[in-house]
């Protein structure tokens, strides 16, 4: 059941984001409201969203990524764009702030190993714009800073060593509060 969730959530994302983006000149301003849009719209009518959010959080990324790659758009200028959309409607959709952002972070960063980006550089991207998709929501920015923080250090501690200190070195430079919060996982 949760995996055919996951698979529909992905393919819908996925077609939703290439329809939306075919003939679009600027990805990065349309990217935000494609897939905020097409996640509210894919995930409605499926009851068991609120109970699988990290899960589907990770989906909504997987199949934004996926539509970008159909229809040859570059992920590194999206990544932001990309978060900021998921995390919106996902939050809209019901789901919660913590899994949305959790979900939405570790995707990001899996993906980017995956397509050899950058893994620190999308971790700042994919942070910032997790606090800024929960602020405009009205949701907490504090517990929104901690919680994808805390997923991309535990995906970048996944992927290796390297990876680790690149992720916290660009956190800890890049985001209030990171160093604190880094600190404390640590302890």
């Amino acid at each position: 059941m949760v995996f055919s969730l996951i698979s529909r959530v992905v393919n819908g994302v996925k077609g939703g984001v290439s329809e939306g983006l075919k003939g679009v000149g600027n990805v990065g301003e349309a990217i935000v409201d494609l897939v905020k849009n097409t996640t509210v719209a894919t995930l409605k009518g499926t009851g068991d969203v609120v109970s699988t959010g990290v899960g589907t959080a990770g989906s909504v990324v997987k199949g934004a990524i996926e539509g970008l790659a159909d229809v040859g758009a570059a992920l590194v200028g999206a990544v932001k764009g990309i978060v900021v959309g998921a995390v919106e409607g996902l939050m809209e959709s019901g789901v919660k702030q913590n899994e949305a952002v959790k979900g939405v972070v570790a995707q990001t960063l899996h993906s980017a190993k995956e397509l050899g980006i950058d893994v620190a550089e999308t971790a700042v991207e994919a942070v910032t714009g997790s606090i800024e998709a929960v602020r405009k929501v009205g949701g907490n920015s504090i517990d929104a800073t901690r919680e994808a923080v805390i997923a991309a250090v535990k995906v970048a501690a996944e992927i290796g060593t390297e990876t680790l200190d690149a992720v916290t070195g660009a956190l800890e430079e890049s985001i209030d509060g990171a160093k604190e919060i880094i600190k404390s996982i640590e302890k």
